[in-house]
C-alpha cells in the first residue's frame, strides 16, 4: 500500500535516524550531525531542519533540539541565519577537534613533500598536455591512458586485467553507488559484516536497499554465518571489505576468502568488493575478485595510499559488458572522472612517484602503528593500517566517551557509526593519519588510554 504524503518520513530521516549511541538525547542528536558531515550525508552550507521540525521527527519537546543546536554551535559545526534558519557550517569555520582521530587519512610519508610533488607534477603535466583539454568535458569512464595506469597500479593484485573491464571513477564513493545502484532494485538485500564503511550504509539507505549483517571472528565474516543468514533472508550482493576491513582492522586469510567466495557461489550473489587498503600491506593478499571470476566487482580508490584530494578510484567489472553498463551509470552520476587529476595519478603512476608515496605511507603507518600496540595493548591493528579497532565492554558509555575525549581535543568514531543492525560489537575506531606527528598522536593515544581504563584499573571514571 503507498504511503501517504502525510505519513511519509522527512527527507532528513535518512541522515539522522536511527540516533547514534545512547546518553542525553540533545547529545546523540548533535552525534547525528556529526556522523552525517562526516560520511557526506551533510555538507557545509547544507540546511538543517527547522527546531519544530526535529521536534516532531523525533517526539520531543523544543527545550531539546534547541539545546541540541546550541551544543552544535557551540562546537562550530553548525551556523544560525535569523529568519532562515541553521547550515552546517563552512569548514574553514569547523575547526573539529585538535587531534582528529576520526578520519581515516593516508599520514604524510617522511621525507616526501606532498605539495612539492603536487606542484611538480602540474607543472610536468602541462608541458606536455593540452590544458584546455584537461579543463573540459571528456568522454567515458576515464581515458585509455588513465585506465592503463590503473590496470598498472592493480597489477599486484589482480594480475593483467583486460582493458576493457577496468574504469576510472570520481572517487571510489561515486564507483560504489554506481555499482550498487546498477546491480539492485529498491527492497533487494545486501550482506555486510555486522560493523561496515559507513558510506556503504549511507547508499544502501539511499538506494532503499535491506542491510543484512552478519557475523565475523578474527578472520573477517564467517562463512556459516552467511549461510545461516541467507538461508532465513534472500540477498543479491554480498559487500565485502577484506584486507584491514573498516573499522575492525581484520585481514582475511586466503582460506576464508576462498570459502566466502564459494558460499557467495552456492546462494547466486554477487560479490562487491571494496578495497581501499589492498596494496598497504607489504605482500597483498589475492583479492576475492580473483577467486570469483564473472562474480564479482572490485573497487579500489587512491584515497587511502595516495591522498583523498585527487578524487580517483578504479574500479574493474566482471566482463567488458558489465563494465559497458557500469560506465553509463558512472557518466549518469558524475559525468565524469576529474580529468586534471586523472591525468596526474596516471603520471604518478607512470613515473613512479606513486609507488614511491605508497611505499612512505607504509613506513609511516608501520611506525604509527607499533606506537598504539605499545600505548593501547588491546587495539587491534594491521602492521601498515591506517587505524585501529578498540573494542570495549559492552557496558561502555560511548556517548560519554565521544564527550570526554573531544573535552580533551580528540575526535573518534565509536561502533554506532558502522553499525550494520540493531546490535553490535561495542568499540571505537581510532584513524592514525591525520594527526600531523607522532608526539601529538602519542599524546591522543595516551588520553585515549586513560580514558578506556577501567575503574578496577586505578583511573578515575569518565565525567
Amino acid at each position: 500500500m503507498a504511503v501517504s504524503a502525510s505519513h511519509r518520513p522527512p527527507a532528513f530521516a535518512a541522515w539522522l535516524l536511527p540516533l547514534p549511541g545512547e546518553g542525553p538525547l540533545y547529545l546523540r542528536v548533535v552525534a547525528a550531525i556529526e556522523r552525517a558531515i562526516g560520511v557526506g550525508q551533510l555538507r557545509p552550507g547544507d540546511r538543517l531542519p527547522s527546531h519544530r521540525e526535529l521536534c516532531r521527527a523525533l517526539g520531543v519537546d523544543l527545550t531539546t533540539v534547541t539545546r541540541a543546536y546550541g551544543e552544535a554551535r557551540r562546537r562550530h559545526i553548525v551556523d544560525a541565519v535569523i529568519g532562515r534558519g541553521s547550515f552546517v557550517a563552512a569548514r574553514s569555520e569547523q575547526p573539529g577537534p585538535v587531534l582528529d582521530l576520526s578520519m581515516n587519512t593516508p599520514p604524510s610519508p617522511r621525507g616526501l613533500a606532498l605539495g612539492t610533488l603536487l606542484a611538480d607534477g602540474i607543472a610536468r603535466l602541462m608541458a606536455h598536455s593540452n590544458a584546455d583539454l584537461l579543463m573540459s568535458y571528456q568522454a567515458g569512464p576515464g581515458s585509455w591512458g588513465d585506465r592503463a595506469a590503473a590496470r598498472q597500479w592493480l597489477r599486484p593484485l589482480l594480475g593483467d586485467v583486460p582493458p576493457e573491464r577496468v574504469l576510472v571513477a570520481a572517487g571510489a564513493q561515486a564507483g560504489l553507488a554506481s555499482i550498487l545502484s546498477l546491480l539492485t532494485r529498491p527492497g533487494d538485500g545486501v550482506v555486510c559484516d555486522m560493523l561496515t564503511y559507513p558510506g556503504f550504509l549511507a547508499i544502501a539507505d539511499a538506494l532503499g536497499l535491506t542491510v543484512i549483517p552478519v557475523a565475523g571472528d578474527a578472520e573477517g565474516m564467517r562463512p556459516d554465518s552467511l549461510d545461516q543468514a541467507l538461508r532465513r533472508q534472500k540477498a543479491r550482493l554480498l559487500y565485502l571489505i577484506p584486507t584491514i576491513h573498516n573499522p575492525t582492522a581484520t585481514t582475511m586469510t586466503a582460506g576464508r576468502r576462498m570459502a566466502l567466495a564459494a558460499s557467495a557461489a552456492r546462494h547466486g550473489l554477487t560479490i562487491v568488493e571494496d578495497d581501499p587498503y589492498g596494496l598497504l600491506p607489504e605482500q597483498p593478499v589475492p583479492p576475492v575478485a580473483t577467486l570469483a571470476p564473472g562474480r564479482a566487482w572490485y573497487l579500489m580508490t587512491l584515497a587511502k595510499t595516495l591522498t583523498p584530494g585527487l578524487r580517483v578510484a578504479y574500479a574493474v567489472a566482471p566482463d567488458a559488458a558489465e563494465a559497458e553498463r557500469l560506465a553509463a551509470r558512472l557518466r549518469a552520476f558524475t559525468q565524469m572522472p576529474p580529468p586534471l587529476t586523472s591525468a596526474l595519478a596516471t603520471q604518478w603512476v607512470q613515473d613512479g612517484t606513486a609507488a614511491a608515496i605508497l611505499q612512505g605511507v607504509r613506513a609511516e603507518t608501520s611506525a604509527r602503528q607499533a606506537l598504539a600496540r605499545a600505548i593501547l595493548p588491546a587495539a587491534q591493528g594491521h602492521p601498515t593500517g591506517l587505524h585501529v579497532w578498540l573494542p570495549l565492554p559492552s557496558s561502555r558509555d560511548l556517548t560519554e566517551l565521544v564527550e570526554a575525549a573531544r573535552a580533551s581535543g580528540i575526535g573518534l568514531l565509536p561502533s554506532a557509526s558502522f553499525q550494520a543492525g540493531p546490535r553490535a560489537p561495542n568499540g571505537i575506531r581510532l584513524s592514525l593519519g591525520a594527526v600531523a606527528d607522532r608526539a601529538r598522536l602519542s599524546s591522543a593515544l595516551s588520553r585515549i588510554a586513560e580514558l578506556t581504563r577501567s575503574p578496577g584499573d586505578g583511573a578515575a571514571p569518565i565525567v
